[in-house]
């Protein structure tokens, strides 16, 4: 089932910078077999429902499965979104949020959308990854137009999946790994190691608080190791 990974170790990840010409930051991002094509377009004005006089700008995001993108067809979501979609959606948007000042990109609305174009396990954690990237491309872009004055990056984020699986810890899970886990959980972490989303659920019996720590730590090393790839892409 893990191809000759150890419990610890991360399939193989692959960023591919400006993968699309329109956004003005893209990058196709390879966990594995999954794969998910992250854009980031900037838009000049913010959501309505915020207040006149406040300063700063907005970061969402938008998250799709493509209809072949799992073994069997899933249905585009034309009109209505599911719970599922929308909680992956608002997990990317407050992630990403977290690694940046709005205050620095005033009166613009800054949108992250991931769609996934092959799903075998952590679509979500691989958007965040691929977002983040995506969002890094367009605010050098930004700057070098002049259009923001200040770098508003605070720091990288990343995400990755781990879970247990026959009573053993296992990091970023496919599919097959996934749909057999008695305990699945994401975590996202700053660079820093400052805790954005930390959601552990037992699939089956309870877990042990021993057990939810290792997770942690399995989790936090594998978003390290992620971060390094970020600087070298």
């Amino acid at each position: 089932m893990r191809k000759g990974r150890k419990n610890d170790e991360l399939r193989e990840i692959k960023f591919t910078k400006d993968f699309t010409k329109n956004a003005l930051g893209s990058v196709l991002v390879e966990f594995g077999d999954t794969r998910v094509i992250t854009t980031a377009s900037v838009e000049e004005g913010k959501p309505k429902w915020m207040e006149k006089d406040d300063s700063r700008g907005w970061l969402t995001a938008e998250y799709s499965l493509l209809p072949s993108s799992t073994n069997t067809r899933c249905q585009r979501e034309r009109t209505k979104i599911s719970g599922r979609t929308q909680e992956i959606q608002r997990l990317i948007g407050r992630s990403l949020r977290a690694s940046i000042d709005l205050e620095k990109i005033p009166d613009l609305t800054i949108t992250i959308d991931a769609d996934v174009i092959q799903a075998d396990g952590g679509t979500r954690t691989a958007s965040i990854c691929g977002g983040f990237l995506a969002l890094k491309i367009a605010v050098e872009k930004l700057l070098k137009k002049g259009i923001i004055k200040e770098n508003p990056i605070i720091e990288p984020v990343a995400a990755i999946s781990a879970g247990i699986i026959d009573g053993e810890v296992r990091l970023d899970l496919c599919y097959e790994e996934d749909s057999h886990a008695q305990v699945d959980s994401n975590v996202v972490l700053t660079k820093s190691g400052k805790i954005i989303e930390f959601q552990t659920t037992a699939e089956g019996e309870p877990y042990e608080y021993p057990q939810m720590l290792e997770i942690f730590k399995t989790a936090e090393n594998g978003i390290k190791k992620i971060i390094e790839i970020y600087e070298k892409v």
